[in-house]
């Protein structure tokens, strides 16, 4: 089997460079669709509280047969556990649904800034980690003045900010915001919840290349040096997405894909937080 490409980490660790992720996923069928991630050969697991499915998330995990440390776990704070207090037991909530000693990557999912308490939350974090609850430490959906707050705060820098990143939303300055500060960029939402599967200029150059258009779109985000986390329910686009991290692209590849950026966001604006809180957003359709 292919061994999946992997990032280095600021922390010291790594990270599989494509991740399975389980957004939407309903949670009587992620048992099902995380094995067959994991047969097709992915070894990192992206869930969160908000998503409901940590459950079967754990169940695959367990019936798999892999070793624990061949598996790279992520799950994510949600807006209504931020706090000090409520932020560990959460951790620690999420650690016992899913059946797990320890978590490979716990982030916040948002930074809520209306709600005041992302850098308590940071802290919290900062503490699950020492405690060894936690191997590494992260954010989503966060700004680079909120990356700045919390480390100012806590002297320790978030290994990744998963943000929403795909052809419309390339996100160029966010990428330099985070390799400014040693953080790598985590795309979800990577294929625009396939929205941009018709585009001409994509086609066209998965065409050339022999690819799927999902596929080209993966490789973008990998050549970008992005760690990726598609979703899928389909075997065979399980397998496809897998296989696609290791299609290189040219420079000038990247460059056409990039510039078909409209800043068209499917989710929430940082800034503001989610807008669908306390619960996520579904914007499903691009806005002019």
């Amino acid at each position: 089997m292919t061994t999946p490409l992997t990032l280095p980490l600021n922390d010291g660790k790594s990270i599989p460079q494509l991740g399975f992720g389980t957004c939407r996923i309903a949670p009587e069928k992620t048992e099902g669709a995380v094995l067959a991630a994991l047969e097709a050969g992915y070894r990192h697991i992206d869930t969160a509280t908000i998503y409901k499915n940590e459950a079967g998330v754990g169940a695959a995990l367990a019936a798999s047969g892999l070793a624990r440390q061949d598996i790279f776990l992520t799950t994510k704070l949600w807006n209504t556990d931020q706090g000090r207090e409520t932020a560990l037991e959460a951790c620690e909530r999420s650690l016992e649904i899913v059946g797990q000693d320890y978590l490979d990557l716990y982030l916040i999912h948002w930074a809520q800034p209306a709600l005041g308490r992302y850098r308590e939350s940071w802290e919290a974090l900062v503490e699950l980690r020492e405690r060894g609850l936690v191997r590494s430490i992260g954010v989503s959906n966060f700004t680079a003045a909120q990356l700045d707050d919390i480390i100012a705060d806590t002297g320790v820098t978030p290994v990744v900010n998963q943000i929403e990143v795909h052809p419309y939303l390339a996100q160029t300055q966010a990428a330099e915001d985070h390799a400014e500060r040693n953080i790598l960029t985590e795309s979800w939402s990577p294929l625009g919840y396939g929205l941009e599967l018709g585009d001409e200029t994509l086609g066209e150059l998965a065409a050339a290349r022999g690819l799927g258009v999902a596929e080209l779109m993966i490789a973008w985000h990998t050549a970008r040096g992005f760690v990726v986390i598609p979703k899928t329910e389909t075997p065979a686009r399980i397998a496809s997405n897998f296989d696609a991290q290791f299609f290189p692209l040219t420079p000038a590849e990247v460059e056409t894909i990039s510039a078909l950026d409209r800043g068209h966001r499917l989710g929430g604006d940082p800034a503001e937080g989610d807008v669908g809180a306390p619960t996520y957003s579904d914007r499903r359709s691009f806005t002019a």
